[in-house]
């Protein structure tokens, strides 16, 4: 499971923007370090990586956006 410096486990928030999502993302240090993989995020709003263990949670829209 991905661990941030003090041990926590690592949660990245993303959002619409940043769809479709895969993990590792370009952002992360360590972007090769795991096959690219897509996560379906779009229904539940979280999505785990099942080869490092990142938890990623979408951002919500700020109220009054979109259509």
């Amino acid at each position: 499971m991905a661990k941030d410096t003090k041990g926590s486990e690592l949660m990245v928030e993303i959002s619409a923007a940043e769809l479709p999502l895969h993990c590792p993302t370009r952002s992360q240090v360590m972007w090769n370090a795991h096959p690219r993989v897509y996560l379906p995020i779009e229904e539940t709003g979280t999505a785990l990586c099942p080869y490092c263990g990142t938890r990623y949670v979408l951002k919500s829209a700020p109220a009054g956006a979109g259509h």
